[in-house]
Formats: structure tokens, sequence, C-alpha cells
């Protein structure tokens, strides 16, 4: 054995005499101590004509056994009361600790329990519009004071995250998420379809359509990509902070000569006809009116996310290479993030107030629940499900995979940026206490947070495409039309599509929706259909949006390490350069100053 005991050799059968020897090992920790005895007592169990190898001449080894069996029971009686005891002053103290770690979620957690018990409570009150509104006020402070927020940090975040990475790590994490967010969205559309294959929700008879105000237009799938390329380029950077491009149509009246072929017996007298000769034809020219409708440049309100996150992502690839020049820039962008930060953890106190009324808003402004039933209820439950399969085991297990942790504690770190998800129905409202939840309670370091978690509020709709796919399918079906395998593979690649250019605001879906109906010839007015119950499936779908980044965010940082650490030696290297460094050119005056002191004291 090793020399765990002093200057000499230990061997193996001599741990018989270990209870002969007690004060020598009290150096020696209660588990090694432990270990030693458990392999004495295998020894020692052995039968006496055993030919083992660890076989003791000593004829007194029987008592040595009957010694060590009892020595071991009292040591392990001992451990057994000394964790008990500590169980015991532990239980008071972690409870507290607890209750103090959690109270952000505990608060959160309640207002969703009386926010939903308020709403049903003020239900039979039938309150006007007005009063909804004015009820709602609170929340909709909540969702102003967040969204306040989200565009300083989504471009602080990104520009401080990609600067502090050098440009190879961060095309290899850049990479990784890219991969992850299409794997999981594509994962998502699988589900999707599978569900409402499988459940057939849309079977039956038809719903009646919910009356919606104002008509939906079709919108080609050409130009829903085109918009989404060119919202990634914005031409004015301060417009884009408040509105998108987007495609509308105009149509034209316009006349144009038509040259067409007419019988010349219709057109003509018999005297002109024997004139002709042969020729049964004749050529005339008449003017019709045609109409064109003509894709016209536009724009509609709302933050520009995905145009903010591509220049953010190049300026702080430029910063980061300008090494030293830039250094200047890199900390403005990392004090505006730690002010945002520090704002958000003001915020956060009124969060579960703003959920509350948010939800209670809500379920008091919902329609009759009776006519949530049938078909509309299938294809909820369908959607539900779905989620929940996505949510709570694809996700866990693909981070289980490749980090080999648990997710589920993972996940319990994120329970206030689920909760505010479910209540604000905005993954970028949410994305301040995304922040705050991963790198305060799950440690996820800030250099992946602040490069993964804005790109991914912005592309990454785990949630939004599966809830697209079942809808677009689900409306085939309430229309009696069986779609082959060619459609099923055009709506999950354009549900994949239009999720990344869903904004992250509330309903988004349902306008990127009209792109997947539009896109295998499905009526866009049967949209309708669905809008009763959308406001309650949006919030959930959101909910697992916000999972998905996170767990992204895990699994990103894991797989990166190796690059996050080779750059803290690096930087680490830099520093102790940079003192060594004499700044001659800089302040040669003060230098030469301490370089007389220098002599003097020598």
């Amino acid at each position: 054995m090793l020399n765990l005991f002093g200057h000499h050799h230990v061997s193996l059968p001599s741990l018989a005499r270990v209870p002969e020897r007690k004060g020598q090992f009290q150096q020696v920790s209660h588990e090694t101590c432990l270990l030693d005895q458990v392999l004495e007592l295998i020894i020692n169990e052995k039968p006496p004509n055993s030919n083992s190898l660890f076989l003791n001449e000593d004829s007194e080894k029987p008592h040595h056994s009957e010694k060590d069996l009892h020595w071991l029971r009292r040591a392990m009686q001992k451990r057994v009361s000394g964790a008990k005891d500590r169980m015991c002053s532990i239980t008071r103290d972690s409870i507290k600790a607890f209750l103090r770690r959690n109270t952000f979620v505990l608060f959160t957690v309640a207002a969703v329990a009386v926010g939903i018990v308020l709403g049903f409570a003020l239900r039979p009150h039938n309150l006007s519009v007005r009063e909804i509104k004015y009820f709602s006020f609170p929340g909709e402070l909540l969702m102003r004071m967040l969204q306040m927020l989200v565009l300083p940090l989504i471009v602080s975040s990104l520009v401080t995250g990609i600067s502090s990475l050098d440009s190879k790590a961060s095309g290899k994490m850049g990479v990784r998420a890219i991969v992850y967010y299409m794997l999981t969205t594509f994962i998502a559309v699988f589900i999707g379809i599978v569900m409402v294959i499988i459940i057939r929700p849309g079977k039956g008879n038809r719903d009646s359509p919910v009356s919606s105000s104002g008509s939906i237009e079709s919108v080609p799938a050409a130009d829903a990509f085109l918009d989404l390329i060119r919202n990634m380029f914005p031409p004015n950077l301060v417009e884009a902070c408040f509105k998108q491009y987007k495609t509308f149509y105009k149509k034209t009246v316009f006349t144009k000569n038509i040259t067409i072929m007419v019988n010349a017996s219709a057109s003509i007298n018999a005297t002109e006809s024997s004139s002709v000769g042969n020729f049964s034809t004749v050529l005339q020219t008449i003017q019709e009116t045609v109409e064109e409708t003509v894709p016209v440049a536009g724009s509609s309100n709302g933050v520009n996310a995905l145009g903010l996150v591509v220049f953010s992502m190049c300026f702080g690839l430029v910063i980061g290479n300008m090494k030293q020049q830039g250094q200047a820039l890199r900390e403005f962008f990392d004090c505006l993030n730690d002010a945002i930060m520090r704002l958000v953890a003001i915020i956060i106190w009124y969060a579960p107030i703003g959920i509350l009324f948010l939800i209670a808003g809500k379920i008091v402004e919902m329609k009759d629940l009776a006519q949530v039933g049938g078909q509309l209820g299938m294809y909820t439950m369908c959607v539900i499900i779905g989620l929940l399969i996505h949510g709570l085991f694809v996700l866990p297990l693909l981070f289980f995979l490749v980090t080999r942790r648990n997710p589920y504690t993972f996940i319990g770190g994120l329970l206030q940026a689920l909760i505010t998800a479910l209540g604000t129905s905005s993954s970028s409202a949410t994305l301040p206490i995304t922040f705050r939840c991963l790198e305060e309670n799950n440690h996820v370091d800030k250099r992946v947070t602040r490069f993964v978690l804005p790109v991914g509020a912005t592309i990454n709709m785990d949630g939004t495409a599966l809830y697209e796919a079942v809808a677009a399918i689900f409306i085939a079906q309430v229309n009696g039309m069986d779609l082959n395998f060619g459609q099923i593979l055009t709506i999950s690649i354009t549900a994949t599509a239009a999720s990344i250019g869903a904004a992250g605001i509330p309903q988004a879906g349902l306008v990127t929706m009209v792109i997947v109906l539009t896109s295998v010839g499905l009526p866009t007015e049967d949209i309708t259909l669905i809008i009763a119950v959308d406001w309650f499936l949006d919030r959930l779908r959101t909910t697992t949006n916000v999972l998905g980044d996170s767990l992204g965010a895990g699994i990103v940082e894991h797989l990166s390490r190796q690059e996050l650490q080779n750059q803290d030696v690096e930087i680490g290297n830099s520093v102790i350069e940079e003192n060594e460094k004499p700044y001659q050119l800089i302040c040669q005056e003060n230098d030469s100053i301490k370089h007389r002191n220098s002599e003097t004291t020598m």
C-alpha cells in the first residue's frame, strides 16, 4: 500500500493490527480509516484454506477480526449520529437560506395562483372593456418596464459578450448555438406534426369560426423570407429600434392592348370575305383592363430585433479584434450591461404584482369557455401535450446527454424566468430576468449568456415552430384536406423559418402563421378558428422558448469550456505582461520620478 501512515511502508496484512495503534491514526481522515477497515474485514472473512495472497501468518488473526468488527461498528455509529446531529442543525438554517434565496420565485408562483383565482372570481361581474383595461394597468406597467430594458440589454450584452471572446472562440460558440437552435426547432416541429397526425383534432363537425376584426391578407413565402433578410441589415439603426421592414401590396389598374384572332365571318361582311380569299380568320386588337398586385416597401411598428442582433454581433467582433484600441468602447458597453442588470434587480421586485394583474386581466377578458370545446379543445390539448413533451423530456434529455448533469436542478434555477414568460408571453421582455437566473442561480459564464441569450430570444422559437406546424395541419384537417408528404415537409421547413422571423413579442406567431398557411395553399381566414385560445397557448409556447434558450446556454457553455479556460489563461498572461511593460511614452515624467525614487531607496 501507499505510505499513508508515516515513515515506514505498511503491508496489507499489517492492517490487522489497526485497533492496537489507534493513536497513530488520528491524523488520517475518517474516510481513509473506514476504507481500510472495510478492506480488512473483506480479507479476514476469507476461509482459512483459501490461497489468498493476503493471508496473514499471524495466529492471532481471528481475535483481531472480531476487534476490527467491533471497532468498525462503533465508528460507523459515531458517524451516523454525527450526521444526524448535523442534519438537524442544518435543516432550520437551510430552510431559512432556501426561503431567502428563492424569495422572488415563491412570490412569483404565489402571484400566478392569486391571479388565476382573482380572474375567475371577477368573471361573473361582467366587467366592461374599459374596466378590464384599468384593472390590467399594473400588468401593462410591468410589460412596459421590461420592454424598456430589452433594447439596451440586447445591444450591450451582445457587444460585450462577443468582444470579450476572440474571433475563433466566438465563431465556434456561434456555430454550436446555431446547430443547437436548428436541431431543437426541427425536433419541436417533428413532435408537433406527429402529435397532430396521431390525435387528429380537426376531424368531425367544423366549429363556427370566431369573428375577427379586419381581413387577414395572405403573404407569399418568397416575400416573407426576403423581408427577413432585409430586416437583418437595417438602413437606419435608430429606426430599427422601433420599426421593421414589411412588404405591402398595392393593386394597380392599367389597360393594355391585346391582339386576338377572330373568325372572319363574324367580323367582316361577305364582299370583304371574298377579297380575303382562303383566310378564314383575321387578327383584331382590343383594349383590356388588368388589375395587378404589386409589392411595395413599407414598415410595421415593433423593434427590429434581428437587425440589432446582426449589427451588435458584427460590432462586437470588430471591437474584439481592435484589442487595446477598442478597450474604451468595450468598457463602456460592459458598464452599460451592468447598469441594466442592476435596474433589472430593482424591477424584479415589482414583477410578481405585474404578473398577477396580467394573468387575472387575461382571464377576465376571456370569451365564454363553452366555445373552447370540440375541435378547438382537442387542438389545445394537442399543442399542450406537444409542448410538454418537448419542454420536459426532449430538451432536458439533450442537456443531460451533452453535460451529464441533472437538467431538472438547472431548470429549478430558471423558475422565475419561466413564470415571467408565462405572465408576459414575450421572450424578449423576459430576457432581463433570464439573464439574472442563469448567471446568479445556475452560474453560467457571463461570456456565454451575453452571446447566446439575445440571439436565442430573437431566432430560437421552439414553441412557436411546434405551434405553427400543429395549427397548419389542424386547419387542413378542418377543411377536409389530406396533406401529402411533400406538403408536410413544406410546412415543417416554413414553420422553422417563420419561427426565426417571429419577433419576441406577444402573439407574433399569428402573424407568421400566415406564411405557413400560404406555403401549402390553405385558407388564411381560417386563422380565426384558433384566435380564441391563442392568448393561452402563446404563454405556454413562450415559456418553452425561454426554456430552450436557457438550456442552450448551459449546453454551449459546457461544450465551450476549453476555449473559455484557454482565454482565461491568455488574459492572465496578458495582464502580467502589461504590468511588467514599461510605459515610456505615457507619462514619461512620472516614470522618471518613480525611477529616481527607486534608485534612492536602493
